[in-house]
């Protein structure tokens, strides 16, 4: 292989494949897309040899892989330096990294309860008093980074950087079940759903016919 190689699943549901997908995408950074459908003949058949952990995304370049969603943002950072995966700013970037790693391993009832699903319309679905209070910490964290960070562009550091694409697959949750959010929130999410990365990566889940049922509590496989 020669230079970039990026393993993904169905971009309707793998909301971990987005954000690298989204961030390479919108940055200017050409990669190779390899697409394996979940439960398909394709991801048995290749599935170890682009991922032994069998979870995706992973990026490779040439025989080197790099796995976990923030693993490869950070190595991006590495590796394209002029590219400002991250904020300049020191500060910064310090509560950007801290926002992403929250996203990383936080959020769990609104993962749990409103699963990333760009094809369906569940208006209501999934709201319960422990997903609220994800969606005001969130409404809070991308408030507080608007405030301190966020002149001289509409994401939440101005330009747009890694912590958007973490981000990227709640704006989708927040369109599929109409989740109500502050005229700020909804600015927010407007300017990501236009931004380029996340666009073509709406057009492709709206081609894709697969259904997956672990993804979709709320509706009944296709007769």
């Amino acid at each position: 292989m020669s230079g970039l190689s990026l393993v993904i699943g169905n971009k309707n549901y793998s909301s971990w494949s987005m954000r690298p997908w989204v961030l390479m995408t919108q940055l200017g950074i050409d990669f190779q897309e390899v697409l394996l459908k979940f439960h398909s003949a394709e991801w048995d058949a290749q599935i170890e040899r682009w991922s032994p952990s069998r979870l995706v995304p992973v990026l490779w370049r040439g025989e080197q892989s790099v796995w976990d969603t923030l693993a490869i943002m950070e190595t991006l950072h590495e590796w394209y330096p002029d590219k400002n995966v991250w904020p300049r700013d020191p500060q910064a970037r310090a509560f950007a990294r801290s926002a992403a790693a929250e996203m990383h391993s936080g959020f769990r009832d609104l993962r749990a309860h409103m699963p990333m699903n760009i094809r369906a319309s569940h208006p209501g679905k999934g709201r319960r008093a422990e997903v609220d209070a994800n969606v005001r910490r969130i409404e809070h964290l991308w408030g507080e980074a608007r405030k301190r960070f966020g002149t001289g562009g509409d994401f939440l550091f101005g330009e747009f950087s890694a912590v958007d694409a973490m981000y990227a697959p709640v704006v989708m949750r927040f369109k599929t079940y109409a989740v109500p959010l502050t005229p700020a929130g909804e600015r927010y999410c407007d300017a990501m759903r236009a931004s380029r990365g996340v666009r073509l990566w709406v057009e492709g889940a709206l081609q894709e016919k697969e259904f997956v049922a672990e993804d979709e509590p709320y509706a009944s496989a296709p007769a």
